[in-house]
């Protein structure tokens, strides 16, 4: 009898299976009274610790070295903070019919946070196009959503009710302030963290899987998934894979309406494309509050969404460019090399 393999061309992120888990811990013994109290304050301070080491860990100058290839992050900022959120209001119309209004929160919220940084790279690199474009894309991404994602959040959610007045302030003291400080430390522990890079990232997983478990015990709490059927989850799924192919065939097209080589389209479908799920949980706990359960069921569903996805383009682009390498080529004067977006940037 032959054994069942998954397919290797559908990724799951062994991450997403333990966000699962809590979520299933949360749903059985949820955290209750002086319990929740306890879960509250440290899922605040695990979110400072995580954007304190985002901060001395994410790299100031290489993402603004990058700037010298601006076309390419400004396609990319501008896949993130603008395209992006605007699918997210084109979605508002979906309500109440196929979306319930804290789903559709959720949703936008999506299309609000960052982009990923780790998955684009590892994408980028396997589909052999230009990295370097793709490290500081990313980071200046990540950079860029620090102070655009809450501003955003503030402007489109704040008149549906799902951004309260204290919100900034928490932006400010459990976000800004941390990644600041990481920041302003890097120069002394920049060493530190780079070398203790893989406990560091148990530190940051643990403390999302705590933000995770507060959130959904709160929500277990109030009764709030009373209100998601699976005809909606179904619909959710619906609209986040739509939207994923809108943003994939616009950054793909788009790069080459734009001229771009296809080193740089690559990392410009890749970047500009992506959602983080790291930024984006401890975001919607401080952004949200109670309601965050709710508020990141859309961001983690995208996640694995976009990894499936994105696994099988890196392959067939992979494929695409060992075909190109084994058939005869012209020779390349120094215009064209650089026109290729292989160079850093």
């Amino acid at each position: 009898m032959k054994r069942l393999h998954w397919p290797s061309w559908m990724p799951i992120d062994p991450y997403i299976l333990l966000l699962l888990g809590t979520v299933g811990l949360a749903a059985l013994v949820p955290a209750r009274g002086s319990a929740a109290d306890v879960a509250s304050g440290a899922s605040t301070a695990a979110v400072a610790l995580l954007f304190f080491l985002y901060g001395a860990r994410l790299s100031t100058r290489e993402a603004l070295d990058g700037l010298r290839h601006w076309r390419l992050h400004a396609t990319v900022l501008a896949c993130t903070f603008l395209v992006f959120p605007l699918l997210g209001l084109a979605a508002r119309g979906l309500v109440p019919v196929i979306l319930t209004h804290p789903l559709y929160q959720g949703l936008l919220f999506l299309t609000l946070v960052p982009s990923t940084v780790q998955s684009s790279i590892a994408f980028t690199s396997m589909a052999r196009g230009n990295v370097p474009a793709a490290i500081c894309a990313g980071s200046f991404s990540s950079l860029v959503g620090i102070i655009a994602t809450p501003l955003l959040a503030a402007s489109l959610l704040g008149s549906s009710g799902g951004f309260s007045a204290d919100s900034l302030l928490k932006i400010v003291l459990q976000l800004l302030v941390p990644f600041l400080a990481g920041q302003l430390l890097r120069r002394w522990i920049g060493g530190f963290v780079t070398r203790h890079k893989q406990v560091l990232g148990l530190v940051d997983r643990g403390s999302i899987l705590l933000v995770v478990y507060t959130a959904f015990s709160a929500g277990m709490v109030q009764g709030i998934w009373h209100q998601v059927s699976p005809a909606r989850l179904g619909g959710l799924f619906v609209v986040e894979a739509v939207i994923l192919a809108v943003m994939l065939l616009l950054t793909w097209y788009g790069g080459k309406a734009l001229r771009f080589g296809r080193a740089d389209r690559i990392a410009i479908q890749f970047a500009g494309s992506k959602k983080s799920l790291a930024a984006g949980l401890p975001m919607a706990s401080v952004l949200f509050g109670a309601q965050a359960a709710l508020a990141v069921l859309p961001l983690m569903l995208f996640h694995q969404t976009q990894l499936i996805v994105c696994a099988v383009i890196a392959k067939r682009r992979a494929r695409e460019a060992a075909s190109e390498v084994t058939a005869p080529q012209p020779v390349a004067t120094t215009k064209t090399a650089v026109g290729t977006g292989t160079r850093s940037g």
